[in-house]
């Protein structure tokens, strides 16, 4: 990760492009609102694809978290840093996405709007150890039983929630 990356700082309804900002400046700053982009990936089994955070992460560490994550760089669109972020994690090269849903993300560490898109696979992946430590297949069931214990991330709990209300979650077992 580098600090110095650019990001994309928006308005509050991600409708206007404010300028660049320094991912350093970011974390730890929720005035200052960027964009992420995620992808949920889901296999034919309907289980659903989570990534271990490495413990090397500055945010999150050691937490479960979505399929794959990541900021959207300056000059790229959502759908460019869903990509990027699936082949650097995964190393996974996504042909066919769906988008799913527009959400945020408003805490006291960061503000995200959020682009979250769906694909259908089964591996193999090849996951980056500098991001990841462990990537594991969950069943609905599962997740919903270790909501709120602390393994996942609270961005998890939030995706995993608005992944459940859409028109998709028929997808998960």
């Amino acid at each position: 990760m580098d600090p110095e990356e650019l990001l994309i700082q928006v308005s509050d309804d991600d409708s206007v492009v404010i300028g660049p900002v320094a991912r350093r400046r970011v974390h730890g700053n929720p005035t200052l609102i960027h964009r992420a982009a995620h992808v949920l990936v889901v296999n034919d089994a309907g289980t659903l694809l989570l990534q271990k955070r490495s413990q090397r992460k500055d945010t999150q560490p050691g937490k479960w978290d979505t399929s794959v994550g990541g900021h959207v760089g300056f000059g790229q669109s959502y759908e460019e840093a869903a990509r990027r972020e699936a082949e650097e994690e995964l190393g996974l090269r996504l042909v066919e996405m769906e988008l799913l849903y527009s959400t945020r993300i408003r805490n006291a560490w960061e503000s995200e709007n959020i682009r979250t898109y769906l694909c259908r696979h089964s591996g193999p992946f090849i996951p980056n150890p500098d991001e990841i430590d462990a990537v594991k297949f969950w069943t609905a069931k599962e997740i919903r039983a270790a909501l709120g214990a602390g393994c996942f991330t609270p961005n998890f709990e939030e995706e995993f929630a608005a992944f459940t209300a859409s028109r998709r979650a028929y997808l998960l077992k």
